[in-house]
Parts: structure tokens; sequence; C-alpha cells
């Protein structure tokens, strides 16, 4: 006599279970999941400029996120930093170009294992959810924006910590070359870089949930994709034109440059001298344009006054300052009037550029290349703006073009055009200009405003408020060019809710992962009571 013993029902019924069945099991050995994200490093180095493949940011987030499906927390703390390495070692390696390995290696580093701890809630939050059945409305609607905000909360934090941050690098700023743009208008740089996960991670659910097999589960991708590519830039309204006469030096402006006092200014004044005689609104020049104090040296002062008079227009230039015990690395406007004189101070000093934080410790360290930094500036408290007439010149000194903060700030403050000094001298002939111009131009498409990017030695461009060039002086070139730049009033939805957006995807990675760990712990317990009762049930 045959027995015949109950068949489960996930093998009688496959056809009724697969819909219920969660997202598959797999993940990547530990050796391949390192060698994936340091592909997916180099792939997001050159989705980057100046190489700027755009579509590779897709690549690299997708590749990226699949190997840190299944891992444990050192696991992901591994591959993450694996990710980290490569693409800042290769992003930032022109940080090295004049100190030497030690800066580059140090900040690389910091980065890169800041980076790998912020791919430990991404593994978290892949874990927690993975009991949700793999084609319902959790793992396909939920789970991609979760990861999304996890991966734009760590730029945020990376972009604001330690040391004020280093918001250089973003999946956002790839795509400054590509049809996608103009989203950051209405979302802001890290809206945009938002956006770019959550197509990534719904590609990874797809394919999670049986990809071919199941097409409809594409949808949420595809959507999104479509509506980065359709979404048109944020309009604002034309103001009339403003001439602006832009000047690149090409000085000796270097930190290790031979160079005599005065030798800046005279190198600005001869390339500035072709543009006398042209009508002109205002006269720009770069970062460390002058190298004296001109509130305190009349000689510089009375340089200054020189130029004024044969331009016919107001000289907005750079210098170190000091006030009191103080030192600023201050933008100013100076006119024929001293009373009509106004002034920025950089927001954001570099640390271990423009001064040392904690310098009593890193001199324990590196105390011969602490030492070579003997300046400390203050950072800066006034508004980024100066009035010309009754325009508005948002300003923004070298390396805050890269915070958030000092944009939106000139934007809401009345700016109807930027300009944008700087001064690349100790790059020369790395990447560092050319990622730093593809930040100058993100800021013209985020907030619909011209832009007047001048360098001291190159690349200095007049830049569209979509982002396109009209002008450029190419690298250690002197040379000077008028341009009549469009002014434009309004405010994109990227200068208004960037600050609330900013804040929200801080508060709904922690809320999130919160929730699904919470979920996910109160899941895992009814199991275990479940299991004890009833001994028989199939996990």
């Amino acid at each position: 006599m045959r027995t015949t013993l109950p068949t489960p029902a996930s093998a009688a019924a496959p056809e009724l279970e697969a819909p219920r069945r969660t997202v598959a099991a797999w993940s990547l050995p530990v050796w391949g999941a390192v060698l994936a994200s340091g592909a997916a490093g180099l792939l997001l180095d050159l989705a980057s400029a100046p190489v700027g493949w755009w579509p590779l940011t897709f690549v690299s987030v997708t590749v990226a996120l699949v190997a840190l499906i299944g891992r444990s927390t050192g696991g992901a703390l591994l591959v993450g930093t694996v990710f980290g390495a490569v693409f800042y070692m290769t992003h930032l390696v022109w940080v090295g170009e004049f100190l030497g390995p030690v800066p580059w290696l140090a900040l690389a580093g910091l980065e890169a294992v800041l980076f790998g701890a912020g791919a430990v809630p991404i593994t978290l939050a892949y874990r927690w959810t993975a009991r949700y059945p793999a084609r319902g409305a959790v793992q396909l609607l939920v789970v991609p924006p979760l990861i999304a905000v996890l991966w734009t909360a760590r730029e945020v934090v990376m972009g604001a910590w330690p040391y004020s941050g280093f918001p250089w690098a973003r999946l956002g700023m790839t795509q400054v070359s590509g049809p996608l743009a103009e989203v950051a208008s209405w979302t802001s740089v890290n809206g945009l870089s938002l956006l770019i996960v959550v197509v990534c991670a719904s590609v990874v659910q797809w394919v999670r949930a049986g990809g071919l097999r199941f097409m409809l589960g594409l949808h949420p991708a595809v959507s999104v994709a479509v509506l980065l590519v359709v979404t048109p830039q944020f309009p604002t309204a034309p103001a009339g034109e403003f001439r602006v006469g832009w000047v690149q030096g090409n000085g000796p402006t270097g930190y290790f440059d031979d160079k005599a006092p005065g030798d800046v200014v005279a190198a600005q004044t001869a390339a500035t001298r072709p543009l006398y005689g042209q009508p002109m609104d205002l006269l720009a020049w770069p970062e460390g344009g002058v190298d004296a104090d001109p509130l305190s040296d009349p000689a510089a002062a009375e340089a200054l006054d020189r130029v004024v008079r044969s331009a016919g227009a107001p000289l907005l230039m750079n210098a170190a300052t000091t006030r009191g015990d103080d030192v600023f690395n201050t933008s100013l406007l100076w006119t024929a009037d001293p009373a009509d004189r106004q002034w920025h101070d950089k927001v954001n000093p570099v640390p271990f550029g423009e001064y040392v934080p904690d310098r009593w410790f890193y001199e324990l360290i590196v105390p011969d290349l602490v030492g070579l930094i003997q300046r400390e500036y203050t950072p800066g408290t006034n508004s980024p703006i100066v009035r010309v007439g009754d325009v508005g010149v948002g300003l923004a000194i070298c390396f805050d073009v890269i915070y958030d903060a000092v944009i939106w700030e000139g934007a809401r403050a009345g700016a109807e055009v930027f300009v944008f000094q700087t001064n690349n001298a100790d790059f020369r002939g790395t990447d560092e200009n050319l990622q730093q111009l593809a930040f100058a131009r993100m800021r013209a498409i985020e907030t619909a405003r011209a832009v007047v990017n001048v360098s001291t030695v190159g690349t200095s461009q007049v830049i569209a408020p979509d982002g396109t060039t009209l002008d450029s002086i190419g690298v250690d070139t002197a040379g000077a060019s008028i341009g009549a730049v469009p002014l434009r009033t309004g405010l994109t939805p990227a200068v208004i809710l960037g600050p609330w957006l900013t804040a929200l995807i801080i508060l709904a990675a922690v809320g999130a992962l919160t929730a699904a760990g919470v979920s996910h712990r109160a899941r895992t317990c009814a199991d275990g009571a479940d299991r004890s009762t009833n001994p028989g049930r199939q996990s």
C-alpha cells in the first residue's frame, strides 16, 4: 500500500506562489563584489568632468548597488570603501600636484572611508526589506526611493562634515553635459542625484523580481527616466543685458611661483589694457588678482584707482584683507568713490589650504606640510552679492562654488548674474580646472542665471543661463574680453526649495531606515514566536 505525503503548496502550485515570492536571495561573492565596486568607482570618474561620459553614472550606481546586496555590515563597509577609494583617488589625483602624495592620499582616503560607512545603511535597507514580495508595491515602489535617500543623504553629509565638508563629487554633477541637467533647476543638484539613484535602484529591483520575465516591473524606472529627459529648465524672466569685462592675467599666482610684490597686479593690469575705452558695466578680475591688501596698502589702492579710471567701470577684484586680528579672502567692488565700495568674504576657506583646523594635532603628524600654511583665513559672514547700480551680482570665491548655500543665498539676495572668481594656478595641467568649471556650468543651470567664471590662469568662461559656453579663454593664456550677458530675475524651485529638500533627504533617510529596521525586527520576532508554538511551520 502506497502512502502519499501531503505536497507543500509551493510545490503543488508554483504559479500561485510566484507572485508572493520574495526578492531573489542572490548576491555576488565578496571577491566579485569588491571587483564590481572598484569598477563602478572607475566608471563614475569617467562619467565626471573632464571626460564627462554622463550615461556611465547610471551603470556605475547600478553596479554599486548590486555589489551591496547580501553583504554583512563589514562586507558593506569593505565594498563601499573600495568604490570610494577607486573613485576619489582617480578623481582627486590633482590634490597632490604640488604638495606630493600625502594630501592626496589623506583626502581621498578620508572620503573613501566615509563613502564606505555610508554603504552600510544601504545594505541594511536591502536586508530589512527582503521579506516583502518581489513583485509587490514595497519592493518596486518603496525600496528604490529608500535606497535613493540613503545614497543622497551620504552625499549631503560628506558635503558638510568634517571641516565644512567636501561636496566636490556628486552624482547630479556628472550630468552637466547631458540632457538631464535642466532637472537641477527644479530639484537642485541633490534632487537630481536622488532621482538618478531612484532609476538605478528601480532597475535593480526589476531584475530581482524576474527581469525580462516581468516587464511590468520596469515601469517605475522607465517612468522616472522619461520624466528626467522631458523636464525643461525652469524659466526665469529676462531683465536686460549687463556688459562684463573679464580678465585672465596669467600672472605668477601659484603658491610656489617665483614673484615679487606687485607682479600679479602688473600682469592683470597689462591684460586689462586692451579693454580700456570700450563700454562696460563691470570689470572682473579673478581670485588672487591683487597681491596686496588695498584697504591698508596705499600703493595697491592707487593702482586699482588707475584701473577703475581707465576702464570707466567699477572693478570686482580679490585679495587677502585684514580687519583687526582676522584675515579674509575678500572680493571687493572697487569704485572711484570709496563710499560706494562693497565686499564679500569667502564663506568656506579651504581646510589645509587656507587654514589648518586643529593645527596642533596635524603638526604632530606632518609638521613640514602644515608649516607651509602660515595664513589662517577666517570664514566670512556677509552676503555673497554686490550691487552695481541697480544690478545684483552674485559671488562665489573659488571652491565656494561647490557649496549650495552660498549660491542659493546670492540668488535669494537678488543676484541677476553671477561672477565666480578663482585661482587655479596651483593645479596647472590637472583636471581640477575643468571639474570646477563643470560646477560653474551647473550653477548657471540650477539658478537660470548667466555666470562669468574668471580664473587667474584658466579656464575662464562666460556661461549662459542654460549652461552653454558663450566665450572662453584657455589655460596658461593672458587675455581679456567683454561680454554682454543676459540678466534674469525670478527664483527657480531649486533655489527656493533646495534647503528644505536637503533637510528632508536627511530626515527621510533616518526615518525610513529606522522604520525598515523596526519592521524587520517585529517580523523576525513574530516568526520566531510562530515557530516556537508551531514547530512544523516551514519558514
